[in-house]
C-alpha cells in the first residue's frame, strides 16, 4: 500500500501535539490517506525556522499539514489546497502585568514575540515601522512556550500567533490570555510540491469529499469546538 509521508511542526495545537498524539490534522490527514487509499507517516519538523519546512517538500514528505497559513512567499516553494480552515493572528498578554492591553492598539513600546518564519512576524514588524509597538523578539520555532512564560516576566509584552492555536497554548499558563482574536484573515491549508498536479489532484478531489460527507465537519467541531471552515463565523 501507498505510504504518503506527512511533514508537521510541533507543538502546534490544536493541529497537532494535543493528548494521546492527537490534533485536528493528525486526524486529517489520517482521513485523507484512507481516502486515497494510503497509510500516513507523520514525519516531524524540528527546525528552528518554520520557513525550512517547504524545503523538504518532496523528499522527506510528500506534503505538510501544520496549521500552515498561504502566502505569496509560500507559495514559490509549494502548491495549497483549498483551506480546511480560515483563521486569523491573535494576541496574548499576562493581564495581570499589563491589564490595560487589549489589541494591538496598546502595544506602544512595548515587546512583541513571535516565533522564526511564523506569518505573525511581518505583521509585529509593521507595527513597530508604524510606530505601535516597541521592538519585535524572535523565538525559534519550537520556542513558543518559552515566549508565553516570558509575558509574566518581562521577557517580552505579547504574543502573537494564530487564534486557535494561542487559544490552546495559554490554557496553562496563569495569569496569561487571548485579548484580542482576527488581527487578520489567513487561509490555512495543506501544502504539496509545486508541479506535482498528481497529488494536488487527489488530496484536492479526496478533500471534498470529506467536507461533502461531514467528516472535516466533524474533525472541526472535535479540535475548535465548532464545524466551520471559516471560524470568523464563531462568537468569541
Amino acid at each position: 500500500m501507498e505510504t504518503l509521508r506527512v511533514g508537521v511542526a510541533m507543538p502546534d495545537p490544536p493541529f497537532n501535539g494535543m493528548p494521546d498524539d492527537g490534533g485536528l490534522d493528525i486526524d486529517l490527514m489520517r482521513a485523507l490517506s484512507e481516502k486515497i487509499g494510503a497509510t500516513v507517516e507523520f514525519v516531524p519538523y524540528d527546525g528552528a525556522d518554520f520557513g525550512g519546512i517547504f524545503d523538504g517538500l518532496g523528499s522527506k514528505y510528500d506534503c505538510v499539514a501544520a496549521g500552515t497559513t498561504v502566502t505569496p512567499q509560500r507559495e514559490e516553494k509549494a502548491t495549497f489546497l483549498p483551506p480546511y480552515v480560515i483563521s486569523g493572528q491573535a494576541l496574548a498578554v499576562d493581564i495581570r502585568r499589563l491589564p490595560r492591553v487589549t489589541s494591538v492598539d496598546d502595544l506602544e513600546g512595548l515587546t512583541i514575540g513571535v516565533q522564526r518564519g511564523n506569518t505573525s512576524r511581518p505583521i509585529a514588524e509593521r507595527l513597530v515601522a508604524d510606530g505601535k509597538a516597541g521592538a519585535v523578539r524572535v523565538y525559534e520555532y519550537t520556542a513558543i512556550r518559552d515566549a508565553l512564560s516570558d509575558l509574566s516576566t518581562g521577557g517580552c509584552d505579547a504574543v502573537m500567533k494564530l487564534v486557535p492555536v494561542l487559544t490552546e497554548l495559554v490554557k496553562p499558563v496563569p495569569g496569561v490570555e487571548v485579548v484580542q482574536r482576527g488581527i487578520t484573515i489567513e487561509d490555512i491549508a495543506i501544502a504539496v510540491p509545486r508541479g506535482d498536479q498528481v497529488l494536488l489532484g487527489r488530496l484536492t478531489v479526496a478533500q471534498a469529499e470529506l467536507e461533502a460527507d461531514g467528516t472535516l465537519q466533524r474533525i472541526r467541531r472535535k479540535w475548535l469546538g465548532n464545524p466551520y471552515a471559516d471560524q470568523r463565523l464563531t462568537a468569541h
